[in-house]
């Protein structure tokens, strides 16, 4: 029988049960057979890189919160970027002499406005050569510059190089405060950022040109320009270019004037970073070095005038904002006699004489313009004013105002009057002159004669009366109520009894001593004009006070006053035991009657070597109108 129906004739198998159907996965993909076996990626693994990711998602949330907090900590009292050109200063002062020319200035002083185009092209290449050489190519940081500065710093041992950028100077010098932490440094370098996304480069070269603080209150470079060498930025030297350049590192350290070796010195460093930079050729670096100059620092004893002036100022204008050019009334002839004389005479005879300080006064009778100062011997060693500030006694100058007070009781120069001593109470000492019994008042006042003045006291009215007359006159202060009045034992300035001396000489005005002449501010003229001297003695009373002062001069204790060719006239006065001598006199000149006063002593009141008021103090009135006289 066939195997296949022996197959179909068999019994047909049992059937298995039912089992639950299980679901298959299908295979993961992967390379085909032959390729390497690929990992399968288990549901942990999957786990841990979603949890990764979210965790960076948040790590980045919180960092830009981070950041955004340290910025906002870092700028959040940053002043406003817009007043980048607004200038923030000082209201300055600006004196000139009577004939126009620089005396001195208060205040921030800033120059003509300049365009890059509008300066010499060495002026701004020095700078860019000291300061920062990378300032065309750098984003406002320059960290190659830093790495250089930090590398030179420590390789000399001290801060020899800056690393701040130009720019970032321009940021601190617009913006911030000069506080040094590291906030502000942070602060400097977003503002750098700004200022270099904000402005050219050629802008802000200029804004800094024009900007940058350059010593003795100078801000911008036109502004040194003419404070250290009388010219404007436009017309600028290669060398004196190179000394402007070198100041914004230290401008005190290397300011032109209290520092000129060490300015030019700085110059020569300037030239020699131009040379390395080929802004100029070696031979123009050693040319310009060979040409720099400082030129000679003004006179300071001025000084004592300027602070004088600068002084009354608040009072003269209150709250006043603007910027004031003030026409003063020193008269620059006068002045240089004054400061040349009284050096001369502190410098020799009066260093023999234990003579070290002295003052002096020149006052326009008429109106009471002074017309030179001197505080002392020496403005920069001693700035106080002894010509202003200085309440000395007076001595025997005081008797002018007591034979004042007799003539306008009815005395007159010829009338006579006793030398001898006082018979009841206190006498005073005449000192080396020899009693006559009676003399005229002209010859007493001529020789001061102390008892004889005593006596005229007592003719005009006693104590009471001269301090009235000196009220008139302008003179300020306690005097006192005995005879000792009519020696001079109260106090007063210089300035004050050169003004009423003034009086005196004027016909009987009384005079303000004064210094302004004009004031402008923003070209309007603000001074207003000074009211008329009121008439404060008689005329005939002052001419009869001349009569005397005269004699003075002629043939009494100022014969060293005269000066040949001039009506001259005056009083001298000493203090006990020679710790003041005194001049105060007045001279017809062409252009009118002016006051000069002396005075000579020691600060801490120690007594001369025998210097009466008729010796160096008369001299030194002399020689300071014959000085005047001569001219420069």
């Amino acid at each position: 029988m066939p195997r296949a129906a022996a197959a179909r004739l068999r019994p047909a198998a049992p059937r298995p049960r039912a089992t639950p159907r299980l679901e298959r996965r299908p295979p993961p993909s992967g390379p085909k057979p032959g390729g390497p076996p690929a990992r399968a990626a288990t549901p942990a693994r999957r786990s841990l890189g979603g949890r990764l990711f979210r965790l960076g998602i948040i790590l980045a949330i919180w960092g830009a919160f981070a950041l955004a907090a340290v910025l906002l900590w870092f700028t959040w009292d940053m002043p406003r970027t817009d007043s980048a050109l607004e200038h923030r200063r000082r209201p300055s002062v600006t004196l000139q002499t009577a004939e126009g020319s620089p005396l001195g200035n208060q205040g921030d002083l800033y120059g003509e406005t300049l365009r890059l185009r509008d300066m010499p092209p060495h002026v701004p290449a020095a700078l860019l050569a000291i300061e920062d050489r990378r300032f065309r190519s750098h984003f406002g940081l320059d960290p190659i510059g830093l790495a250089r500065a930090i590398y030179r710093n420590i390789d000399a041992g001290d801060v020899v190089q800056g690393g701040s950028t130009l720019t970032q100077q321009l940021a601190k010098n617009l913006f911030l405060s000069p506080a040094r932490s590291t906030r502000r440094k942070v602060q400097e370098a977003l503002m750098a950022l700004w200022l270099e996304h904000r402005f050219t480069k050629d802008q802000l070269l200029e804004i800094y040109l024009n900007r940058v603080y350059l010593g003795g209150g100078a801000y911008g470079v036109d502004a040194a320009a003419r404070l250290y060498f009388g010219v404007s930025a436009r017309r600028l030297t290669l060398p004196q270019a190179a000394i402007l350049a070198g100041l914004p590192q230290a401008p005190s350290r290397y300011n032109p004037r209290s520092n000129p070796d060490g300015a030019m010195a700085r110059g020569r460093d300037v030239l020699a970073a131009m040379r390395d930079t080929g802004a100029i050729t070696a031979e123009q670096a050693a040319q310009a070095a060979e040409e720099m100059r400082i030129p000679p620092r003004p006179s300071r004893n001025g000084g004592w005038f300027a602070d004088w002036i600068f002084e009354d100022i608040p009072e003269a204008f209150p709250g006043s904002s603007a910027d004031l050019v003030i026409r003063t009334t020193l008269d620059p002839r006068w002045q240089s006699a004054v400061e040349t004389r009284l050096a001369a005479l502190l410098d020799g005879p009066g260093r023999q004489t234990r003579v070290s300080q002295g003052a002096v006064i020149v006052m326009d009778a008429p109106t009471g313009a002074v017309r030179a100062m001197a505080g002392g011997r020496d403005f920069r060693l001693s700035p106080f004013n002894r010509a202003t500030s200085a309440r000395r006694q007076p001595g025997s100058t005081f008797k002018a105002l007591v034979y004042l007070a007799a003539l306008e009781r009815g005395a007159s120069p010829g009338d006579a009057v006793s030398d001898a001593r006082l018979a009841r109470g206190w006498s005073p000492s005449n000192g080396h002159w020899r009693s006559r019994g009676s003399i005229t008042l002209e010859e007493a006042f001529a020789q001061s004669v102390n008892t004889a003045a005593v006596r005229v006291l007592q003719m005009g009215g006693g104590s009471r009366a001269v301090a009235e007359v000196a009220g008139r006159l302008g003179l300020r202060g306690r005097f006192p109520t005995d005879g000792s009045i009519a020696l001079g034992t109260g106090e007063v300035t210089l300035i004050d009894l050169a003004a009423a001396y003034a009086a005196i000489a004027n016909g009987g005005r009384r005079v303000t001593p004064h210094g302004m002449a004009r004031v402008e501010a923003e070209g309007r003229v603000v001074s207003a004009p000074r009211p008329p001297a009121p008439q404060v003695i008689a005329s005939s009373h002052a001419e009869q006070m001349r009569q005397m002062m005269s004699a003075v001069t002629r043939y009494g204790t100022g014969r060293q006053a005269a000066v040949p060719g001039l009506a001259v006239g005056g009083k001298t006065g000493t203090t006990q035991d020679y710790r003041d001598a005194w001049f105060l006199g007045f001279v017809q000149l062409p252009s009118g009657p002016l006051v000069i006063g002396v005075w000579l002593g020691n600060d801490n009141n120690v007594g001369m070597d025998e210097i009466s008021g008729g010796t160096l103090p008369a001299r030194l009135f002399r020689e300071i109108v014959e000085a005047a006289r001569a001219g420069p």
